[in-house]
C-alpha cells in the first residue's frame, strides 16, 4: 500500500513506607468488578496540541475518547520537565517531596515502592510498560510483568533517534514500536485477570542532537503540507526582553534557535511537532481496535495525557521549565466505558492525581502520603477536585541555562518567581490575560494579592519539603 493509500485509509477510519506497607496498601476488590486500565502518556504535548482543543491539529481517535468520556480543561502538571513530572505521575507527590529530578540520582526506593505499578502489581494486576520511562531506577523493568523501556535517542545525531527499532526486521519509528508492543501485550493478555499496561510515547519530543529536530513516519508526509502555520503569539522583540538574562541566554533561547528563528524552521518545526501527535493518535486508534477485537473494550478504563506543556516559540523561546502557562498546561482525558454521560470539566486537575485516579479505579487503597486527589469521580457526575483553589508548581533542577523557579497557581492568578535570582517576580490575572503577557507585580494595586499569593507559595513548599524522606 502506497504513503497515500495509507493515509487515506488511516482518514477513512477515523471519521468513523516501604514494600510491605505498599503490599498492605494493596486492597484487592472482586476480580469480575476489577477494569483494565491503559495509561497513555506522551512527551512534550501541550493542551491545545489536539483536535479537540485546535481543530488544525488532526487527532481524531483522540477527540473521540474525549467526546465519550471525561475530557480536562484545565488539567496542569506540577513540575514543566520531563523527568521530575514522570516521577510525580508515578509517586503521586510534589517534585518538592520526591526530589527526582534530572541527575539527581535515581528515584527513592520508599517513593518507587507506593508507585501505582508496584500496588497495582502486588494487588493482582498483571502490569506491563512500554516505551520512555525517564525516571532512572535500578532494575526499573523488573517493576512489571512485562516491559520494555526505551528512550536512546540521545544515543544518535540523525533520524536514527526515533529509527532504531524493528519489526519483523525492519526498521520502524519508535511511536510504530511503542503501538506494536501495546498491540502485540493486548493480543495475548489472559482476560481473566486484570491489567494495567501504561505506554509511554516518546512524540511528539524533538530530537535534540539533530538539525531537522521532528522526524516522522513516510506516510504523514501529506499531513499539514498545504498548512501555513500562523506565527506564534507573544513573539515580539518586547517578551523576549522582558524575561531574565539567564532565561534570554538559557536552554529555552539556545533551542528556539534550532526551531523557530526562521519562518523555514517554524513552520518544518511546527509541522512536525503536529505529524507526531498525528501518529500518536493513529496508534490510540489501532489499540483501541484490538480491545474490540478481544472484547476487552467495555472493561478497560483509558486515561490519556501529556508529561507537560511545550513552547511553539511565544516569548521567541523553545521547550518548558517556566512556570508560564504553556510549559504547565497539558491535555488529559478519561474514558470509563462504565461511566455516566460524556463531559467537559473546567476544575483545575493535575499530574499528581493520575496515579491516585489508576488506584481507585482498580480498587486499591490510595497511600496517605498521595498528595493528588482520584478523579474517577468525574465519570460518576461528582467533581472530586472542585474544591482545589491553588496549586504548587515548580522546576527544582539547579541548572544554569533552565533558571529554577517556583510558583502558585490558582484559577485567577499566576505568582511565579525565580529561586536564585533575587526580587524577580511575576504575576498575572488570567481572567483578563489568559496569554500572561502583563506582569502585574510591581503594580502597586495588586500588592495585596501579590503578597498573598507569595505566602500561600511559602507555605506549600514548607509544607511538601517537610514530608520529604531522606
Amino acid at each position: 500500500m502506497t504513503d497515500k493509500a495509507l493515509l487515506l485509509h488511516w482518514l477513512a477510519a477515523c471519521s468513523g513506607p516501604l514494600l510491605a506497607a505498599g503490599a498492605a496498601q494493596a486492597q484487592q476488590a472482586a476480580p469480575a468488578q476489577r477494569p483494565n486500565i491503559l495509561f497513555i502518556l506522551t512527551d512534550d504535548q501541550r493542551w491545545d496540541a489536539v483536535g479537540y482543543v485546535n481543530p488544525i491539529v488532526r487527532t481524531p481517535h483522540i477527540d473521540s475518547l474525549a467526546r465519550e468520556g471525561v475530557c480536562f480543561r484545565n488539567a496542569f502538571v506540577t513540575t514543566p520537565i520531563s523527568a521530575a513530572s514522570r516521577a510525580s505521575l508515578l509517586t503521586g507527590m510534589y517534585e518538592r517531596t520526591h526530589g527526582y529530578t534530572f541527575r539527581q540520582g535515581p528515584l527513592k526506593e520508599p517513593y518507587m515502592q507506593q508507585s501505582y505499578p508496584v500496588l497495582l502489581r502486588a494487588s493482582g494486576y498483571t502490569t506491563a510498560y512500554f516505551g520512555k520511562f525517564g525516571v532512572t531506577y535500578p532494575g526499573a523493568q523488573r517493576l512489571f510483568d512485562a516491559a520494555d523501556l526505551y528512550d536512546r535517542r540521545g544515543k544518535f545525531p540523525d533520524r536514527r533517534g526515533y529509527f532504531y527499532k524493528t519489526i519483523d526486521g525492519d526498521t520502524v519509528h519508535l511511536t510504530r514500536y511503542t503501538g506494536y508492543e501495546a498491540q502485540r501485550f493486548l493480543r495475548e493478555v489472559d482476560p481473566s485477570k486484570p491489567f494495567c499496561l501504561s505506554l509511554g510515547f516518546s512524540a511528539p519530543h524533538a530530537h535534540d542532537p539533530a538539525p531537522e529536530q521532528y522526524f516522522w513516519e513516510p506516510w504523514a508526509d501529506s499531513l499539514y503540507r498545504d498548512l501555513t502555520v500562523a506565527p506564534p503569539l507573544l513573539a515580539d522583540d518586547r517578551y523576549f526582553e522582558e524575561l531574565p538574562e539567564a532565561v534570554r541566554r538559557g536552554y529555552n533561547r539556545v533551542r528556539w534557535t534550532w526551531r523557530y528563528d526562521t519562518p523555514q524552521k517554524y513552520q518544518h518545526s511546527v509541522k512536525g511537532y503536529y505529524r507526531m501527535i498525528s501518529e500518536v493518535d493513529r496508534e490510540v486508534g489501532a489499540i483501541r481496535q484490538v480491545l474490540r477485537e478481544r472484547g476487552l473494550d467495555r472493561n478497560t478504563i483509558i486515561v490519556f495525557m501529556g508529561d507537560n506543556g511545550y513552547f511553539l516559540g511565544e516569548r521567541q523561546l523553545a521547550g518548558k521549565w517556566l512556570m508560564y502557562d504553556r510549559s504547565l498546561r497539558v491535555p488529559m482525558l478519561i474514558y470509563d466505558p462504565r461511566g455516566r454521560d460524556p463531559r467537559e470539566v473546567e476544575d483545575m486537575v493535575l499530574n499528581i492525581d493520575v496515579p491516585a485516579t489508576i488506584l481507585d479505579a482498580a480498587g486499591v487503597a490510595v497511600p496517605e502520603a498521595y498528595q493528588g486527589v482520584s478523579l474517577l469521580g468525574y465519570t460518576r457526575g461528582e467533581a472530586p477536585a472542585a474544591d482545589r483553589e491553588a496549586f504548587l508548581c515548580e522546576h527544582l533542577w539547579e541548572l544554569d541555562e533552565i533558571p529554577s523557579s517556583e510558583g502558585i497557581r490558582t484559577e485567577r492568578w499566576k505568582y511565579m518567581r525565580y529561586r536564585f535570582i533575587p526580587g524577580r517576580e511575576e504575576l498575572y490575572d488570567l481572567a483578563a490575560d489568559s496569554e500572561e503577557a502583563v506582569n502585574l507585580a510591581s503594580d502597586p494595586a495588586y500588592g495585596r494579592t501579590l503578597e498573598e499569593l507569595r505566602r500561600e507559595c511559602d507555605r506549600q513548599i514548607e509544607r511538601y519539603v517537610s514530608l520529604r524522606r531522606h
